[in-house]
């Protein structure tokens, strides 16, 4: 008997994704809700899990192709695994040679064996199958000793800075618009259905809304000594590390509650206020930008902001983030620091109204009771719609987090 894997349910409003890639081949057994196929949606990448054991059959979608809710992916054979977990060769009546020709080389060349199979987690055997690297080879720091995603990575990091062989050069020539000079190579990749609705959603965001951005600058010489001075005991009554997100997210929320438009939304011809903060926090993925929401930010706890905040930047990297993580949200703050920007106009996150930007500290002089100091200062900007948000209205939300961050005396008091 063969049993359909079909599209499932990707969420509200979700209709249809892009199969991305296969992560079981066919004729290799699959276990039940072992994850055989990964699906981008417009926000996130989803794992669908076998419906029952049995072997793999061929594939009905191939990778790259958009299937809608539903849909039929691939089919499930009866099939026991042998000793090992090898697969047995399917039956005759079910050739899997047309199949076998949407898997990269690459590709088969690193699809995880026997045991090993077993205990890759989901972005563990992606990165192994994009990067062509055999499990067996590579020692694994994880519990247990398994395999963890940052050793697939470090492998792969090793093996392209490794002699490549002579034939390797030849093989696969880079697909090129136009014949180009020797070491002028283009390539082509499409575009992932995520970055496509990135673009989209940002080219909307410029057409739609009234942009406008509103800049100040901070002195963090208040927060970096908070910071160094509780940190360690912060992280080991805590276990999670201080940063300086929980301190921006409380400042939002002193903001946002003093200014209700910057928290409001438009829908359609109403303006939509809301009584809660839920803050989406720009993680970078591999796969580009996504945004998962921190809930209730004025409810919680520098602690919970972290640990919120850590969790959510794990699962992004790892590529578990789901759709419920994206959903909503009535502020953004972005921090284009950790890579080193030193100013940007972020764009905002619709229907959001408003974005805070963050950036790199550094010293620089300014001037303090008559005498130039050097301080640790960072620029801030707040991107916002002004079509909800007059200039006044940025101004003071945006000077209530500088005021917020330079005395953190006033997060206590509600100030």
């Amino acid at each position: 008997m063969s049993i359909e894997v079909k599209v499932p349910t990707l969420g509200e409003s979700v209709s249809e994704a892009t199969v991305g890639q296969w992560l079981k081949k066919p004729g290799e057994a699959v276990a039940l809700d072992e994850p055989i196929v990964s699906l981008e949606t417009d926000k996130v990448a989803v794992d669908v899990p076998a419906p029952a054991s049995g072997v793999m059959g061929n594939y009905v979608a191939q990778e790259g192709d958009t299937v809608s809710v539903g849909a039929l992916l691939a089919m499930i054979e009866d099939g026991v695994a042998a000793a090992g977990g090898a697969a047995p060769a399917l039956r005759t009546e079910a050739p899997v040679a047309p199949a076998s020709d949407t898997i990269a080389p690459k590709a088969d060349a690193a699809a995880p064996k026997g045991d090993d199979a077993a205990v890759l987690s989901p972005a563990v055997r992606r990165a192994v199958l994009e990067h062509g690297i055999d499990p067996s080879t590579v020692k694994g720091t994880g519990k247990d000793g398994r395999l963890t995603k940052e050793d697939v990575l470090a492998a792969a990091q090793a093996k392209q800075a490794a002699p490549a062989a002579p034939a390797a050069t030849a093989a696969a020539p880079i697909p090129a618009a136009a014949p180009t000079a020797p070491g002028r190579n283009e390539e082509r990749v499409k575009m992932t259905r995520l970055r496509q609705t990135i673009a989209k959603r940002l080219k909307s965001a410029q057409e739609t809304a009234a942009l406008l951005t509103t800049f100040n600058d901070v002195d963090m010489t208040a927060v970096m000594e908070a910071r160094a001075k509780y940190k360690d005991v912060f992280e080991k009554k805590h276990g999670v590390k201080l940063g300086l997100m929980s301190f921006f997210a409380k400042a939002s929320v002193l903001a946002l509650k003093d200014i209700p438009a910057v928290n409001a939304q438009i829908q359609g011809e109403e303006i939509v206020y809301f009584d809660y903060v839920d803050i989406s926090v720009a993680v970078s993925a591999p796969n580009g930008l996504v945004v998962p929401v921190v809930r209730d930010v004025d409810k919680l706890s520098f602690a919970d902001i972290e640990k919120a905040i850590a969790n959510y930047g794990k699962a992004a990297r790892d590529g578990t983030l789901t759709m419920a993580d994206m959903a909503g949200g009535t502020f953004t703050i972005s921090n284009g620091g950790v890579f080193g920007g030193l100013m940007s106009t972020p764009i905002i996150n619709p229907p959001q109204s408003a974005v805070l930007g963050l950036h790199r500290i550094e010293d620089r002089p300014v001037v303090r009771n008559g005498e130039i100091v050097i301080r640790p200062m960072m620029y801030i900007a707040l991107s916002y719609d002004h079509r909800l948000i007059d200039g006044r209205e940025a101004v003071t939300a945006l000077k209530t987090i500088k005021e917020a961050i330079e005395d953190p005396t006033r997060l206590l008091i509600d100030l």
